[in-house]
């Protein structure tokens, strides 16, 4: 197959990142690890990358193509795709030589598994089913190679009052101080995000910086709603604190 090309694989939050909205407001019951009341005041996204989501009709004749294994559709699928998917593999592993090798996996898979797709949700989601769980199977070896820092996660998820990410998330991160420039706070935040644990991480990136419905996430990961909505809630408190950690001040 040639429809490699040069995938691109970028690391970028959705936008100018910020610090001074990150973790909004802070929770009076701490021992609550989030409420309905919190996630319903969140904006869901009109529908799951809007950028380039094909029409049903156009989905519908792509995937038949591919069924059938024609090559300049897999091609169709990479430059369709591709982009989203190399992203989302790199924001999930933090290492470029290691996300450039999934991704191709990530599309090797989808083309040889379409037969199985059964048009129960969009063909993007299943694409990021794929992609997370072959980044979870990957970040499991990772984690065995990097057990102490592990360690270290684990204890600030336990040490976090999880009231202090109530309403926080990736994209509401702004600091006021115009010394400290958008860069430098979307690095700190970048290097944040790679240090979450990953059990948590996935989910948060699934919400903050692909913008997906929580339906969606539950589709792609196969939790159940309370599931993903606890670690999402979890995520943020430990980003909050990294973040605070590397800034020196409290924020929000």
């Amino acid at each position: 197959m040639d429809g490699w090309g040069n995938l691109p694989v970028e690391l970028s939050l959705r936008g100018s990142v910020s610090v001074s909205e990150v973790f909004a407001a802070a929770s009076d019951s701490p021992s609550d690890l989030w409420s309905e009341e919190d996630f319903a005041l969140e904006p869901e996204p009109s529908s799951p990358w809007p950028d380039v989501a094909l029409p049903d009709e156009l989905e519908a004749k792509l995937i038949e193509r591919l069924v059938a294994r024609d090559e300049r559709a897999f091609n169709e699928l990479v430059s369709t795709y591709g982009r989203r998917v190399s992203a989302l593999v790199l924001r999930m592993l933090g290492n470029k030589a290691e996300a450039e090798d999934l991704t191709q996996e990530v599309f090797v898979q989808v083309f040889k598994a379409i037969s199985t797709f059964r048009g129960e949700s969009k063909l993007s989601t299943w694409i990021y089913r794929i992609a997370v769980n072959l980044c979870k199977n990957r970040t499991k070896y990772l984690r065995v190679r990097h057990a102490g820092e592990q360690d270290e996660l684990e204890a600030i998820a336990e040490r976090v009052p999880l009231g202090e990410a109530r309403r926080a998330n990736v994209a509401v991160i702004e600091r006021p101080d115009e010394a400290l420039g958008g860069k430098q706070v979307e690095k700190i935040v970048q290097d944040a995000i790679q240090k979450i644990d990953p059990t948590f991480r996935e989910c948060l990136i699934l919400r903050d910086v692909e913008e997906l419905s929580y339906e969606e996430i539950e589709q792609i990961t196969g939790l159940a709603a309370g599931t993903v909505k606890s670690r999402i809630f979890r995520a943020r408190a430990q980003l909050k604190e990294m973040v605070e950690k590397e800034l020196g001040e409290k924020v929000g």
